[in-house]
């Protein structure tokens, strides 16, 4: 035995020996993901709607979005401070059209920050329902690294998978003109997004959303919209009433419009220059219909939790109504004691022995 293990005690030797060496021929490499920095938000206060005016927003085009109040929070790095104002919008739709309506061409992405667009001035941002402006003046005294840290420590790197599911689709990418992208929800936000088109006629009385953009095509620019309406019959209607006022696919030179309805969906080609250009930018949406009359649910639970909470549910249904049948019958045994002492004379206070009952059998 003594024999065998010294015979391969050198292979065990080199096999314990080797990782160490390898390690130490290979060169470490950390890349850090998130820029370290010692935030912390000292200040947080609320704000009237109408103050957003002083932050660059627009108070009636904010309340389209569902946002009432504002709050002012104020973030320290050292002796640097620096301010963000957070907007809750009606849900993350309305939220993601606020930071489509106001961010302009010169804005460009953040890197690995998702959903947040930066120039010289600020940073507007979204992360679920919450809208965030973070103020950047020029004489703040901060490094890329530490704002970036900034932005991640407020939002996070993204936002959550469950409010990423319910962002609308952006508009189809090729030719699109960094920044032009718009989601409308009302008027006011439509009169300045569409300085020259009758916003009226799109309904947003009747649940209308529209999403836009600038799209470079061989004639020039146009502009691409697409309107979303609850049922086929309001978009049929509302399709009717723009082909009547702006005269849809007539060929009218470079100032001509185009559209075409699908189903609940509405897709205009604004100053196309010509129907060949208005059917390649409408031809980038694709709409699918279905009917299913078995479609399953798709719950985030796993199948086994839907049982537990199942059983969980019947159980806690079923304490409720013992608990229930429980205090009727002692409620329904003290009136008949409070009947017995307070009111002897009266029938509900009696015991069935004390009751006499007659027949009034004749012979």
């Amino acid at each position: 035995m003594e024999r065998i293990l010294f015979k391969h005690a050198w292979l065990m030797a080199v096999l314990t020996v080797l990782p160490f060496v390898s390690s130490g021929q290979e060169k470490s490499s950390v890349i850090p993901l998130v820029p370290a920095a010692d935030w912390r938000q000292v200040d947080s206060h609320p704000l009237p709607l109408a103050q957003i005016s002083d932050y660059g927003g627009i108070p009636p085009v904010d309340k389209e979005y569902g946002v009432k109040e504002l709050e002012l929070r104020t973030y320290q790095l050292g002796k640097t401070k620096t301010q963000v104002v957070v907007e809750s919008a009606t849900d993350p739709i309305a939220a993601y059209g606020l930071l489509t309506f106001y961010r302009t061409a010169e804005m460009q992405p953040e890197k690995e920050v998702h959903f947040a667009f930066s120039d010289a001035h600020h940073t507007l941002m979204v992360r679920g329902e919450k809208f965030l402006r973070f103020l950047r003046g020029k004489d703040l005294p901060l490094s890329a690294s530490d704002y970036q840290a900034l932005l991640v420590f407020v939002g996070g790197i993204k936002p959550s998978a469950g409010s990423m599911k319910s962002m609308p689709a952006p508009m189809p990418p090729d030719g699109l003109v960094p920044g032009s992208e718009k989601l409308l929800l009302g008027l006011e936000a439509a009169k300045r997004a569409l300085p020259d088109f009758r916003t009226d006629l799109l309904g947003f009385e009747q649940g209308a959303e529209a999403q836009l953009g600038q799209y470079q095509t061989d004639k020039g620019t146009s502009t691409l919209m697409s309107i979303s309406y609850p049922t086929p019959l309001i978009a049929r209607i509302r399709y009717g009433a723009l082909s009547n006022f702006l005269g849809l696919n007539q060929n009218h030179g470079g100032d001509s419009d185009y559209g075409r309805r699908i189903g609940t969906y509405v897709f205009l080609a604004l100053h196309a220059g010509s129907p060949e250009s208005a059917a390649a930018l409408m031809n980038r949406f694709q709409v699918s219909q279905g009917v299913s009359w078995d479609q399953r649910y798709v719950s985030e639970r796993s199948f086994t939790m839907q049982l537990v909470h199942m059983f969980l549910a019947i159980f806690l249904l079923t304490a409720i109504l013992l608990g229930g049948c429980i205090v009727a019958g002692i409620l329904f045994f003290l009136s008949r004691r409070f009947a017995a002492r307070f009111f002897p004379d009266a029938q509900w206070g009696k015991t069935d022995e004390d009751q006499l009952i007659r027949l009034n059998l004749r012979t």
